[in-house]
């Protein structure tokens, strides 16, 4: 099914080359459905001649419940945990997850809640305005900048490669072109060892982005059933600039952009969490007009625009002084039914009971180390 997913877009799609898997990179594998190929029969997997048994805890509330539900088909995901290859068997069901219960309280977890709730997403940060709370925080924070961990293993990495494959390269150091001939590359035990702390490194960093991700899901679905953000373009923001420019002293200005911010942030999986929870209470994530709204720009009290530079992180809104993410937030919120221009009623009516929640979000941020982009 992939492979012919792959073709479709080459045939009939906007796709331009069908990518194969290199050696050792092929870590899943799914079937269709729970009759045929990889299936799961009393607790145990079975496919292809093997059956290995499935470890299941039927003690905990969420596994009991899931495995009553109907199995659509399963997946088998190969992940190299702590220098070795642990496998796992995911199990896709029909219809909506089982609720989750506090074990000790018997309580239900993750409510939906109800009203209007606006998100004003960047590269690193997102900022939320509902009727019972604001907040700007930075997007997974546990996510720690590893770019200097990385360039150490990649220069060690560069260094090993080198003097396994001495013939691959030219004088100057750069690596022999040879033709229609695919290049043949030594691996070293040190070489492998270097690869396997990155990858190590790269899983860390996913499970942390995915964990605080889903948690921010939760909350924010916690504070209204009806959740409103600016439609944004994150795949444009990756790719380098394609203008050569220089600035005022005539150096040339870097073409780099946004990509290892959204790389480390990831954003657009956040928003991605929060629809599907919204859609097991059968909502959906609405995405505004953001070129007609503007958000950034408009102003409820005079119903003016103005344009503002990247730098400006605050606005002065009739000598009242509010966080410029934080008031497109708000904005968002009452954005009206045409998505594309904002309720002035609405605006006016909530503002007050939204200027109390920034000041108290604006006082927990003070004198704490925060993102240069929130400016608190």
């Amino acid at each position: 099914t992939a492979l012919w997913k792959s073709y479709d877009r080459l045939f009939h799609g906007n796709g331009r080359k069908v990518y194969y898997k290199k050696y050792g990179e092929l870590n899943s594998l799914e079937g269709k459905s729970n009759k045929t190929g990889i299936r799961i029969i009393n607790d145990a997997l079975v496919w292809n001649g093997l059956k290995i048994p499935v470890l299941i805890d039927y003690d905990n509330h969420y596994e009991r419940q899931a495995m009553q539900c109907d199995i659509c088909y399963n997946r088998i995901v190969r992940k190299y945990v702590r220098n070795k290859y642990k496998f796992y068997v995911q199990v896709v069901f029909k219809g909506n997850p089982p609720v989750k219960v506090d074990a000790e309280t018997g309580e239900i977890k993750h409510c939906i809640g109800n009203g209007d709730v606006g998100l004003d997403i960047g590269t690193r940060t997102i900022a939320i305005s509902s009727q019972s709370d604001v907040r700007i925080l930075e997007l997974a924070d546990r996510v720690q900048n590893i770019e200097n961990q990385k360039q150490k293993i990649l220069r060690g990495m560069d260094r090993s490669r080198r003097a396994t494959n001495p013939d691959n390269y030219n004088e100057d150091g750069t690596v022999k072109k040879q033709g229609n001939k695919k290049v043949r590359w030594n691996k070293s035990n040190h070489y492998i060892r270097y690869q396997n702390e990155l990858k190590e490194l790269y899983r860390k960093q996913a499970d942390i982005r995915k964990y605080q991700h889903e948690c921010l899901a939760n909350y924010i679905i916690s504070l209204g059933n009806k959740v409103y953000v600016e439609k944004m373009n994150f795949a444009g923001l990756q790719k380098r600039a394609k203008n050569t420019e220089k600035n005022d002293k005539g150096k040339y200005k870097k073409k780099k952009r946004f990509g290892k911010s959204l790389a480390n942030k990831a954003p657009s999986m956040l928003l991605t969490i929060i629809d599907r929870k919204l859609n097991y209470f059968g909502e959906k994530l609405t995405e505004i007009n953001t070129s007609e709204a503007k958000a950034s720009q408009f102003n409820h009290f005079d119903g003016t625009y103005t344009t503002k530079t990247l730098s400006q992180r605050w606005n002065d809104l009739n000598g009242i002084k509010i966080q410029r993410d934080m008031y497109s937030a708000f904005l968002i919120m009452n954005i009206s039914d045409d998505l594309k221009s904002f309720d002035i009623d609405k605006c006016n009516g909530r503002f007050e009971n939204f200027y109390r929640l920034h000041n108290l979000e604006v006082d927990r941020l003070t004198g704490k180390k925060n993102l240069s982009s929130i400016a608190i």
